[in-house]
């Protein structure tokens, strides 16, 4: 195990303002984020993150592997959501198992920039488009998520896939993150250099505060967490490793790169605690994100970064 990555992501401003959160409301401070700023910093790391991964296709030269992999990656985040949705439902309300599944369809790219420094310590590189499947992959599982969570639940009064997939895309949250994506993607690079203080330089510090109100939330809600006990428990510890191995084995028939394949190992396995609970306090105002973001960030972030790298290097190496 590699505890040096470990203790550097321990020691992250921005999880730590996650920890800051949930002290606050353990020891019932009245600190508060007013709900019209949360939802304001949610729209901007959506834009934010769709933006980026689009300069960083943009930038990419064309190729089949390029292809492949970004076609690889839009089938893990379509999938993984889809099947871990039925799982979920057999135990979790609809709104609920529609989140989660989104979640971990969906990715970590504080778990990516985890993983990219474990890769720098094996002395191995990755290919940068693999920040743009990272980005890419966000999308997908949130359409997927709402999608089925409208399709089920009969308060959303839809019910013709068309009306769904209407309604899905049309969504301000997936709106805004595919929307930003092709216009990073068309964007002269010149002219989005001038953005760049905005889409960059202030993004972690975004981050940190709309980490700070998650924390504060999950603590507040901790009972739902608990109320699921075991299930939600081995949900998120058994379903990344699969998903995480999965991909590991089958990204060898996409690229023969390690670096890259350890990557897909990651994006499959991590479950998104910004992306997903900004775009479903949006799309599913009754999921509860005492439930789901203590799953990503308090079972999956940690095993994926003690167990699962380890795990997952080891798979591509002797396959």
């Amino acid at each position: 195990m590699d505890f040096t990555i470990l203790s550097s992501n321990l020691t992250n401003p921005t999880l730590l303002f996650f920890v800051l959160g949930i002290i606050a409301a353990v020891v019932k401070s009245d600190l508060e984020i007013p709900a019209q700023s949360v939802r304001f910093i949610s729209l901007y790391l959506l834009f934010s993150i769709g933006f980026k991964g689009g300069q960083e296709l943009s930038h990419s030269e064309p190729g089949a592997e390029i292809w492949n992999s970004l076609i690889f990656g839009l089938l893990l985040a379509s999938v993984i959501p889809f099947y871990t949705f039925f799982i979920l439902r057999k135990r979790l309300s609809i709104s609920d198992s529609g989140a989660i599944a989104a979640a971990y369809g969906s990715v970590s790219a504080v778990t990516f920039v985890a993983a990219s420094g474990f890769l720098e310590q094996q002395q191995m590189v990755f290919g940068g488009h693999m920040v743009a499947v990272m980005a890419l992959m966000e999308a997908p599982a949130i359409i997927v998520g709402v999608a089925l969570k409208m399709k089920y639940d009969k308060d959303d009064g839809i019910d013709s896939l068309k009306s769904i997939m209407r309604h899905s895309l049309t969504n301000g949250s997936v709106l805004l993150i595919l929307g930003s994506l092709v216009i990073g993607l068309i964007s002269d690079a010149k002219q989005a250099e001038g953005i760049k203080p905005f889409t960059t330089d202030i993004f972690k510090g975004f981050l940190a505060i709309f980490l700070l109100e998650m924390g504060i939330t999950t603590a507040r809600r901790i009972s739902a967490f608990r109320k699921y006990g075991w299930f939600v428990a081995l949900f998120a510890i058994f379903v990344p490793l699969f998903n995480g191995c999965l991909a590991a084995i089958l990204s060898g028939y996409i690229t023969d790169s390690e670096g890259n394949r350890f990557m897909f190992a990651i994006l499959a396995a991590s479950a998104s605690y910004i992306a997903v609970p900004a775009a479903m306090k949006i799309a599913a105002p009754k999921a509860d994100p005492g439930l789901y973001i203590p799953m990503a960030i308090g079972i999956t972030f940690p095993l994926n970064i003690t167990v699962g790298m380890p795990l997952y290097f080891e798979l591509i190496r002797i396959t």
